[in-house]
């Protein structure tokens, strides 16, 4: 018999004070509650910088000087797939009421239903089970499941609903995706799930930065980094709102002063009077002072004149993007503006998906906070499960819109699970209770767009070999991790390791995987086609026009 819970309910986005838990003193711990917000740092330009207006006006660098980019360290990204991570901070439910986990065979290798109960489904809603009336997405398969994105979903989950909310129907076409059940520590800053350090050590870089992340962390988001993998050169800069992304980049005020063609002239200009200064002057000193003498002075000029042609005529602010904002926009204008926590997520997500789906940045963290949702009714989950879900659908959307491939990956520190009490209540959907932290039942997903054909898994299309690969490892029928499964089934490092492989196979560059200067200590064993799950969706790389 199914209890049914009435109880008093608390506002969704209150911080969780849970009777079960200590008192939050870290960091990690209130965000994963939900009692701290993040601020915001405005960057301003580099060293020698003189323009200000970025939309004032735009040139062209003269070709002698695009030669010298290089020497100056000035690129204009490396033209890898770009890629975003969902750091759901506090334990949030992944497997089964949203991304459906299965047996060895595969997702629709189905559990128990006890095993269901445990991921929060009564078993009137467990995969398998024909549906009583329409699925709330209208694009189930009428048993429970729901194969749109091509990595299956309960026809229920909030994530999914919340993605489809916000991604059109021809974008939906060229998505798939995978899951990796995999167990991970409750409530602990100490999982280090964050790959953002070893995407970069994978190739990935921005125009204007490396990495980017909604937290002040060396991560850039709620878990850490691997400690083998943290390289402070590439500390994530933090970006968890427009102002920050608008304010990257510094033009000074000469384009306001003068016309476009005269402001790039006199840079130049600048730029090699300096160079040769600097080669006269500089030639009888030691050679380190020298050489930074000619770094701060001639490089910095350069970066100038290169700043004023590459985003002389450009906005990194997603306001100004009709693409994310408006009436045609991913988010209306009463969406983007709203003072309340839904708002500040659409913010937070929309200029973290501008910079890294424009190439101005490599890869991106979004932290969530408040996703230890335990102790409470299942409303609480699924209004905030449903939030990420229109986030996540927001950076699909765009990356299609922008005819721009994505990774998009979705990791929690821990797990919870359901004793079977059912939340009856219009947000609870008829769904059992988040009652217990329960790190036997941690999953991550992600998932690929690529705009010009749905990606390939390997193995081809429903065959067993296919089913093996969208679903990295496995639970066993009564709802835990099969720690056997994989080698990051339990090693969150080696679960980090299996997402860097996934990104590199996307390039095709999975021989590299173990090169001296990208991983060769990864600790995945010989047989590392078994732990990927799509062929490649681009060749060489990828231009990303300004």
């Amino acid at each position: 018999m199914l209890i049914r819970s009435k109880r008093k309910l608390r506002h969704p986005d209150a911080p969780q004070r849970h009777t079960s838990h200590s008192r939050p003193m870290t960091r990690r711990e209130l965000i994963g509650q939900g009692f701290l917000a993040g601020s915001a740092t405005v960057l301003t330009g580099g060293i020698l910088s003189l323009f200000s207006n970025p939309r004032a006006a735009y040139a062209t660098l003269a070709a002698d000087l695009e030669a010298l980019k290089a020497e100056c360290g000035i690129t204009d990204g490396a033209g890898k797939i770009p890629f975003i991570c969902f750091d759901l901070a506090g334990g949030a439910n992944m497997a089964g009421s949203n991304v459906l986990v299965g047996k060895e065979g595969g997702q629709l290798d189905f559990l128990s239903t006890a095993g269901y109960r445990k991921l929060g489904l009564p078993g009137d809603m467990v995969p398998g089970v024909a549906e009583a009336g329409p699925s709330a997405t209208g694009t189930s398969n009428g048993d429970h499941t729901d194969t749109t994105l091509g990595l299956a979903f309960h026809s229920d989950s909030a994530f999914l609903r919340g993605i489809l909310s916000k991604l059109s129907v021809t974008a939906r076409a060229n998505v798939n995706g995978a899951v990796i059940p995999a167990r991970s520590e409750n409530d602990t800053g100490n999982n280090p799930h964050n790959p953002l350090y070893g995407i970069q050590r994978a190739g990935a870089d921005g125009s204007i930065l490396t990495l980017i992340g909604s937290r002040p962390t060396d991560s850039g988001g709620n878990s850490m980094a691997p400690v083998a993998m943290v390289n402070p050169e590439f500390r994530p800069t933090k970006i968890d709102r427009p102002s920050d992304a608008a304010g990257l980049v510094d033009t000074g005020q000469l384009v306001g002063l003068l016309s476009a063609e005269d402001a790039t002239a006199v840079m130049e200009a600048i730029y090699r009077l300096s160079r040769a200064k600097m080669n006269a002057v500089t030639n009888d000193l030691p050679i380190t002072r020298a050489d930074v003498i000619k770094e701060l002075i001639t490089c910095g000029y350069l970066d100038a004149a290169y700043v004023a042609d590459k985003f002389g005529n450009e906005t990194l602010d997603p306001r100004e993007d009709p693409l994310i904002v408006g009436p045609s926009g991913i988010f209306s204008q009463a969406e983007f503006d709203a003072n309340n926590t839904d708002g500040q997520e659409f913010r937070k997500t929309a200029s973290v998906m501008k910079l890294v789906i424009d190439g101005y940045a490599g890869a991106g963290c979004i932290t969530m906070g408040g996703y230890d949702y335990h102790g409470g009714a299942r409303q609480e989950g699924e209004i905030k499960d449903f939030r990420a879900g229109i986030c996540m659908g927001a950076c699909l959307e765009y990356a299609a819109r922008r005819g721009r491939p994505l990774m998009l990956y979705v990791f929690s520190d821990g797990s919870l699970s359901s004793n079977g009490v059912i939340d009856d209540s219009v947000n609870g959907r008829g769904k059992g209770e988040w009652t217990s932290d329960n790190q036997d039942t941690a999953a991550s997903f992600f998932l690929v767009y690529n705009p010009t054909r749905p990606p390939t898994l390997i193995g081809g299309t429903n065959t067993p070999e296919a089913f093996r690969h969208q679903q990295l490892g496995y639970f066993t029928a009564n709802g835990d991790v099969a720690r056997i499964g994989t080698p990051g089934a339990n090693n969150v490092n080696l679960l980090v390791n299996m997402v860097l492989l996934n990104y590199m196979a996307l390039h095709g560059e999975q021989n590299r995987f173990a090169d001296p200067d990208k991983f060769p200590n990864h600790g995945l064993g010989a047989d590392l086609d078994r732990l990927i799950a799509f062929e490649p969706i681009v060749n060489g790389t990828i231009a990303f026009p300004v």
